[in-house]
């Protein structure tokens, strides 16, 4: 793969995202390019670019603008996940709620999605209808888990469509949308659709896990808040089952909104001790195993995208997203 190439149209991205941002409110222009600037791993861009190149095309400032668009979606949601989350971190910087309060962190993402609209104007109802359902099937996909945490009814089913709406809708989105835009053939815009949809499935099932055994550090935000929330993959296993019946109350009693130390008088720090038990459980290794399974389905919708280096990067993004560490 041209590294160079690659790095050009990323670097693309990120100045078309610059340009977008552009407001004659000095807040907004702030607070965007907080976030747009705090790095990331652009994975989702980088999948439409390369769905692009797999499929002939040959100019990546043609599809820099889709994965942009793509890219700003992804950002304006990490805004209000920390407003909902209270998460005072991102990318190991204060996030816009922690740094500007929750009003303004708000309207920074309401800010940001807009300008999807304007950004997706030029391409027409075949690329805003695709993206218009990957960003209402992210909402639903959100509020899916928000219900089901709060009620405590988190299974495996419920996570699976959670995950499949809130995070592969996105990734197929892109994957979709940069094979189109470089006039693929439709049976392999449909393959490199349904690449990215599983690449987005393994890549949130990973979050999930490095959301108990990640380094904060390098992660650039705290973990555990997805357990202790009542959310993601290891609730949706049984958190009872894994971490012991003491610990398994503790998880339905935080879901509920009481005070761990009210609802776990034995443990010093209840969420560290329930983690420390997962970590132990066997069930960081079965959601690994269920993560690469649904990576090679993503492998074998790549054998119907003619040979190229572009599709060799997408499988080498495959191995990238199981075993990176944050």
């Amino acid at each position: 793969m041209d590294i160079t190439l690659t790095r050009e149209g990323i670097e693309a991205v990120e100045e078309v995202l610059l340009a977008a941002i552009d407001s004659e409110v000095p807040l907004l222009n702030d607070a965007s390019r907080h976030i747009l600037s705090s790095g990331g791993k652009h994975l989702r861009p980088h999948i439409a670019l390369l769905s692009y190149l797999a499929v002939g095309g040959t100019d990546l400032q043609e599809a820099a603008p889709l994965a942009a668009a793509v890219e700003m979606v992804h950002t304006a949601t990490l805004v209000h996940d920390d407003i909902n989350d209270h998460s005072l971190l991102r990318r190991g910087r204060p996030s816009v709620h922690a740094r500007w309060g929750r009003t303004f962190a708000l309207l920074t993402g309401d800010y940001m999605f807009a300008k999807v609209y304007v950004m997706m104007a030029p391409f027409g109802p075949a690329y805003n209808v695709i993206m218009a359902n990957a960003c209402s099937q992210l909402v639903e996909g959100e509020t899916l888990q928000a219900v089901a945490a709060k009620a405590g009814t988190i299974d495996r089913e419920t996570y699976k469509r959670i995950v499949s709406l809130k995070t592969a809708s996105l990734f197929e989105a892109a994957g979709r949308m940069g094979a189109l835009r470089g006039g693929g053939e439709p049976h392999v815009v449909e393959a490199l659709a349904e690449y990215a949809y599983n690449v987005g499935i393994a890549f949130q099932v990973i979050d999930d896990i490095l959301d108990v055994i990640g380094n904060p550090e390098a992660l650039g935000k705290p973990v555990g808040a997805d357990v202790a929330q009542g959310r993601g993959a290891f609730v949706a296993q049984g958190a009872a089952n894994h971490t012991g019946e003491a610990n398994g109350r503790t998880i339905l009693s935080l879901r509920a909104g009481s005070e761990p130390a009210v609802v776990a008088e034995k443990e010093a720090d209840p969420i560290a001790a329930m983690m420390s038990k997962l970590r132990t459980s066997g069930a960081i290794e079965l959601a690994r195993i269920q993560a690469i399974e649904v990576v090679e389905r993503a492998r074998r919708a790549l054998e119907l995208v003619p040979p190229s280096a572009a599709r060799d990067e997408l499988e080498r993004l495959t191995y990238e997203v199981i075993e990176r560490d944050r």
